[in-house]
């Protein structure tokens, strides 16, 4: 996706924005600018390097001191609308980091978020001083605007997609959690999803955190149950059995499995890399009262070096009668992805209900043909 999306960033666009740039700074040299975008590494770039770029070579013909810099941009801002314009807070984040400067790179932030995003840039302020900016973002979660109140939940995400991570909170969530909990009924569903994102980026290292605030949170208000289940999601595709029981998915009861009996079989057994095959399963639930099931199929994958890494695959996700038989088949492609690569060896594939392993298959898969 980044690879189309870096071709937004054309000489047609730079040259658009150059001359915006020259009507409210007559001494702007808006050729020179495209020609020093697009230079002989242009094409090579990347989309964040890409902004990068320009923001470095709009600073390079900006006013010195940050305050007339971006006294400019504020000039220009309200036609500079939409994901292109990132390279706003990038301008902040790049020349605004003098402490000097600080409540005037905070404002700059506010007001260029709700036009673009100000979530990557404010991540570099927060690793300079995380409590400091920890304290403007707790701010921000009571702003007005949606936009700025998610900034204040998306900005500090742990693991942010296409973001710099925050190892400080990996190590320690505890920062981010009084800003979750000001935005866990938000009005804005723009905002709730952040939350949830934000919760489900610390459940991957504190999954028992998670669990702890979602058994607290549940049931407050519906906008929080929503934020709930979407940030337990990778808790629950993982089939941990403390958050299948949280959303209402049946346990095993005492001495008696909830699945009753299972088979799982691969057809056919052997495969090459590049082809594709069936699964078949069937399993009885157990007789009684009805049950909420998740099922699910797990596949080890064999890695370089022969270790292996599972992921699961959803078959399933609703509530059946006691004694119920549930069944059928998935076609599985095993051809190279650019988020999987495949290597040949045995393949353990197994059949998951509420995240209890209940039966197993074998699959080889071999080097495919050249």
């Amino acid at each position: 996706m980044a690879d189309t999306l870096k071709s937004m960033y054309n000489e047609a666009f730079l040259r658009d924005f150059g001359d915006k740039v020259k009507g409210a700074y007559a001494s702007f040299d808006a050729e020179r600018f495209v020609g020093d975008v697009m230079d002989g590494t242009w094409e090579k770039l990347e989309l964040k390097a890409r902004m990068r770029q320009i923001t470095l070579r709009l600073g390079s013909q900006l006013p010195e001191a940050f305050s007339e810099a971006v006294a400019v941009l504020f000039a220009i801002d309200e036609s500079c609308v939409g994901f292109p314009y990132l390279f706003f807070p990038d301008f902040v984040e790049v020349f605004g980091g003098a402490e000097a400067d600080w409540p005037l790179a905070m404002q700059a932030l506010e007001r260029f978020t709700p036009k673009s995003s100000a979530e990557f840039a404010v991540r570099s302020f927060i690793e300079r001083d995380p409590e400091r900016m920890m304290s403007q973002m707790a701010a921000w979660a009571g702003h007005e605007n949606e936009h700025v109140r998610r900034l204040a939940s998306e900005g500090c995400r742990p693991r942010l997609p296409w973001g710099q991570a925050l190892p400080i909170f990996k190590r320690d969530p505890a920062p981010i959690l009084p800003i979750l909990e000001r935005l866990k009924a938000d009005p804005s569903l723009y905002v709730r999803k952040s939350v949830a994102n934000n919760l489900n980026d610390i459940a991957k290292d504190h999954p028992g955190l998670v669990l702890e605030l979602a058994r607290r949170w549940k049931g407050a208000h519906p906008h929080t149950d929503w934020i709930v289940r979407h940030g337990c999601r990778t808790m629950i595709r993982k089939g941990g059995p403390e958050a299948l029981e949280l959303f209402g998915y049946a346990a095993a009861g005492e001495g008696e499995p909830l699945a009753t009996s299972a088979t799982l079989s691969a057809d056919p057994a052997v495969l090459r890399i590049g082809d594709s095959g069936e699964l078949r399963y069937e399993l009885s639930i157990r007789e009684g009262e009805p049950v909420k099931v998740r099922v699910e199929y797990g596949i080890d994958f064999v890695k370089a070096g022969g270790r292996t890494s599972r992921k699961l695959f959803l078959l399933s996700d609703k509530t059946v009668p006691g004694g119920a038989r549930i069944g059928g088949t998935r076609r599985h492609g095993w051809a190279d992805l650019t988020t999987r690569r495949h290597y040949p060896g045995e393949h353990r594939i197994v059949l998951l209900v509420n995240g209890v392993e209940t039966a197993e298959t074998v699959l080889t898969l071999q080097a495919g043909s050249k």
